[in-house]
């Protein structure tokens, strides 16, 4: 049986999230950004409206006001944004239960097994694209075709509120004159590089020849040869059945420059109890802390350590991260922006062999400090309970990485090449 794959991609969807709330705003030029004052404000996503007067996801919101002067500037309301999510999942469940998500507003959806019950792949296709106007009052395009990659370019293809079909018959006319950083996967490293070596369109990727491709991207240019020539056999996963989980993390940019190591450490130990918070909901500890950096002038730099015990305790993972920070971090410059990540996870529920000269009472109680902590967060809110320390830099550190930045679960790779 040939497969039937999917992609269904909600049409600006934080605009059209937001329009559909505000009707007084529906017929302006409307983008989505973040915050100008903590130093977070590009235009995350705009209406078609807006789109006509050149605006880029990702552009500062001050250039985007030079371009359309009327602009409206809506802050981002990830929650609601959230439930618009779940409400199209559910919508697809009805259709089958193999539904990967690739972000907040995309997913595939392997409908190899049901397809002929609604007439075939297109019309299904304009089943689901209409079922979700009609209810949830935004639109999606949808891709079909026989691989996720090609579906994924199918749903890019022609928007709004439309359907591509791409099949084994047409996909040379269709995909191959694409320019190749259409092709999932490739990013401006990649496209820049294929580029230098007159590789232009996914035409051209697809009839390289493959030793050549490998010499110059490696691996990656094996598997991009294999996508553009329609060759891709990637599953389509379920949410439960997602590649599993390599590593958990939170950045954030100050909405000043910090200069000392206290400020580096407040923040720090914000962006610590989120990662360890969602570190221990999935039951994870880990044996690796990884420290970024990026100073005034973005240059960017990073270290890690491994540990001697796996552990999800904030305070460990927190004093790892400081110590980290101090070996490797004279102040020559300012910082920008700070992150953490933690990875090399085993389960929660290992045993594990500590030495005679390790503290077991004092990490039992460090374990249900984190736990309370825990408990008093999700219900009653994540500045319920801070540590006293934060009151002095309120100003760097009242922000709130476990419920504002959003986990985008993906298959196959975690971000572009």
């Amino acid at each position: 049986m040939e497969r039937i794959i999917f992609h269904i991609d909600c049409n600006k969807f934080y605009a059209s999230v937001e329009c559909l709330h505000r009707p007084e705003i529906r017929n302006l030029p409307v983008a989505v950004g973040g915050s100008e004052k903590s130093r977070h404000g590009i235009i995350l996503t705009k209406n078609e409206i807006a789109s006509k007067y050149d605006l880029k996801v990702g552009e500062p919101l001050w250039s985007a006001r030079k371009k359309c002067p009327n602009l409206v500037i809506i802050p981002p309301n990830f929650p609601l944004y959230m439930r618009f999510s779940k409400e199209v999942r559910r919508i697809l469940t009805d259709y089958t239960d193999i539904i990967e998500p690739f972000g907040i507003d995309e997913s595939w959806i392997d409908v190899s097994a049901v397809a002929h019950l609604y007439g075939g792949a297109e019309k299904l296709a304009y089943i689901i694209k209409e079922r979700i106007k009609a209810e949830l009052g935004i639109t999606v395009s949808v891709g079909v075709s026989f691989n996720k990659v090609f579906a994924k370019l199918g749903s890019d293809y022609k928007k709004p509120d439309a359907v591509t079909v791409i099949t084994k018959e047409n996909f040379k006319k269709i995909v191959w004159p694409l320019p190749a950083n259409d092709l999932l996967y490739i990013g401006p490293a990649t496209y820049r590089t294929l580029q230098k070596h007159y590789r232009y369109t996914i035409g051209d990727v697809a009839n390289s020849d493959l030793k050549s491709l490998q010499k110059w991207l490696g691996k990656v240019g094996i598997m991009l040869h294999s996508y553009a020539n329609g060759y891709d056999l990637t599953p389509v996963y379920k949410g439960e059945l997602l590649p599993n989980i390599k590593s958990i993390s939170n950045s954030t940019t100050t909405p000043r420059d910090l200069k000392s190591f206290e400020e580096v450490k407040a923040v720090l130990f914000v962006l610590t109890e989120s990662v360890c918070r969602r570190l221990r909901e999935q039951c994870f500890k880990c044996s690796v802390v990884k420290i970024y950096l990026r100073d005034k002038d973005l240059a960017t730099a990073s270290t890690q350590k491994k540990l001697k015990y796996p552990t999800d305790i904030t305070r460990e993972i927190f004093q790892t991260a400081c110590s980290l920070f101090a070996q490797n971090y004279n102040f020559n410059k300012p910082l920008r922006s700070v992150g953490i990540a933690v990875t090399d996870f085993s389960s929660c529920d290992c045993p594990v062999q500590y030495d005679f000269l390790i503290d077991t009472k004092k990490k039992m109680q460090l374990e249900k400090i984190d736990k309370t902590v825990d408990i008093l967060k999700k219900r009653y809110g994540n500045f319920t309970i801070q540590s006293a320390s934060l009151l002095k830099t309120a100003d760097i550190t009242n922000f709130n990485p476990h419920d504002d930045h959003i986990i985008h679960p993906v298959g196959v790779l975690k971000n572009k090449i």
